[in-house]
C-alpha cells in the first residue's frame, strides 16, 4: 500500500544517462508487484505460460533489467524477510481489497467491460513463494546480486545505501524508504518508459528524491518526517488519522516538533479509532527508527545463460528467439565492462 506523502515531496526528473555507472538497491517486492500489476494482456489478465502460471514478474525482471544494465546501471535486489507483526493490519486490508476486486472483476467480465477488467484484475495480485524463489534464481543467473533482508526489504535497502559508499540510491515506487533514512530514492526506474493516457502517450522519466532536500524544504528533521508519515498512515497503521491529510500533518509536526508532543496533540483522535485501527505510535516509530537490518556484502556473480533459458524458455514458454537476443545484449554489456576493467560488476 505504501506511504502517501507525494504532495509534500520535492523531486526532480532525470534522464537515464545521468544514472550511468551508478549502483542501486532495489526494493524487490515493490518492483515485483509493479510488474505483476502493469505487465498484462488487453483484458487485464497477467502474462501466463501454457500451464497458466503467471510470468509477468519474470518478463519484467528479464527485459527491463537488461535495458537498465544496457544503460550502464548496476542493480542489487533486496527481498523482504519476516514482516513486523504490526503489518498484519495491512495484509488484512489488502485481502479485503482483493476480495472486493474479484467481485468487481467478475461483474466487468460479464458486461465485457475491458477497461473495468483491466482496472480490477491488477488488484488481484498475489506474490506467491514460488514466484519469489524463481525471481531470485533468474536475477542471480543474470549476474544481479540478491540480498535477503531479515525484515523489511526497503529498510535493508535504505540501510545499505547509508553504509555502503558504492550504493547511489534506493529504487522503489513507495516513499517509505525515506522514513527508513535512505539518503536518495529513485522512482519510476523500472517502469515502462511510455504510458498511455486519455490524451495520448506520455514519457515516464525517473524521479530523484533526496532526503536532505526534502527535510530542508519542509523545515523538519527525520524524526518529524516519521511522525508525519504515521499521522498520514503507513503500512503499520494503514488507517492513519481520519481528517488529517498530508498538509495538516505537516502543520502539526512543525507546531509541536517533538514526537511525544506531536502525538499528545492527537491522542483523542487516536483513541477515537476503532480497536482494529488504533495504534501505539511509539511501536510504529521504532520500526522506522530501528528496523531489523544487517550488514551485507554486495557480491556480483556470473551470467548463467543456460539457467536463464531453462527458467524462461524450457519452464515458462518464453520465445527462445527473443531470449537469445537479450542474452546477446548481456554478452555485449559484459564485454564492455571487461574492456573498462569493471567486470567485477558481473
Amino acid at each position: 500500500m505504501g506511504l502517501n506523502i507525494r504532495e509534500l515531496i520535492s523531486r526532480k526528473e532525470i534522464d537515464l544517462p545521468e544514472l550511468r555507472g551508478k549502483l542501486f538497491c532495489v526494493d524487490a517486492f515493490n518492483v515485483l508487484y509493479q510488474f505483476l500489476t502493469t505487465i498484462r494482456q488487453p483484458d487485464g489478465t497477467p502474462l501466463m505460460d501454457f500451464k497458466k502460471r503467471i510470468t509477468s514478474h519474470l518478463s519484467g525482471l528479464f527485459y527491463r533489467n537488461i535495458n537498465l544494465l544496457s544503460e550502464g546501471m548496476k542493480l542489487v535486489y533486496v527481498f523482504d524477510g519476516e514482516p513486523p507483526k504490526l503489518k498484519d493490519k495491512t495484509h488484512k486490508k489488502r485481502g479485503e481489497t482483493r476480495d472486493l476486486a474479484e467481485q468487481k472483476y467478475g461483474e466487468a467480465k460479464q458486461k465485457e467491460d475491458f477497461d473495468g477488467m483491466r482496472k480490477y484484475s491488477s488488484q488481484l495480485v498475489r506474490l506467491e513463494d514460488e514466484m519469489i524463489e524463481e525471481s531470485k534464481q533468474l536475477l542471480e543467473s543474470m549476474g544481479i546480486p540478491v540480498i535477503q533482508a531479515p525484515g523489511e526489504g526497503e529498510a535493508q535497502a535504505a540501510y545499505l545505501s547509508k553504509i555502503n559508499r558504492d550504493v547511489y540510491a534506493c529504487v522503489s515506487q513507495d516513499y517509505d524508504s525515506l522514513l527508513f533514512g535512505a539518503p536518495k530514492l529513485i522512482r519510476n526506474l523500472t517502469l515502462a518508459r511510455k504510458r498511455k493516457t486519455i490524451s495520448g502517450w506520455i514519457e515516464i522519466k525517473p524521479e530523484l528524491i533526496e532526503l536532505e532536500k526534502v527535510l530542508n524544504t519542509l523545515e523538519i528533521n527525520l524524526d518529524q518526517l516519521i511522525c508525519l508519515g504515521i499521522l498520514v498512515g503507513t503500512d503499520y497503521n494503514p488507517k492513519g488519522l481520519p481528517g488529517i491529510g498530508q498538509k495538516r500533518a505537516l502543520e502539526i509536526v512543525k507546531k509541536y516538533k517533538q514526537p511525544v508532543l506531536i502525538f499528545e496533540s492527537v491522542e483523542e483522535q487516536i483513541m477515537s479509532l476503532s480497536e482494529q485501527d488504533r495504534f501505539e505510535w511509539q511501536d510504529v516509530f521504532e520500526l522506522f527508527k530501528r528496523p531489523d537490518v544487517k550488514e551485507e556484502e554486495i557480491k556480483f556473480g556470473k551470467v548463467d545463460e543456460e539457467k536463464i533459458k531453462d527458467i524462461l524458455v524450457n519452464k515458462h514458454d518464453f520465445s527462445e528467439e527473443r531470449v537469445n537476443k537479450q542474452l546477446d545484449k548481456l554478452r555485449d554489456i559484459k564485454e564492455k565492462l571487461t574492456q573498462k576493467g569493471l567486470d567485477k560488476w558481473f
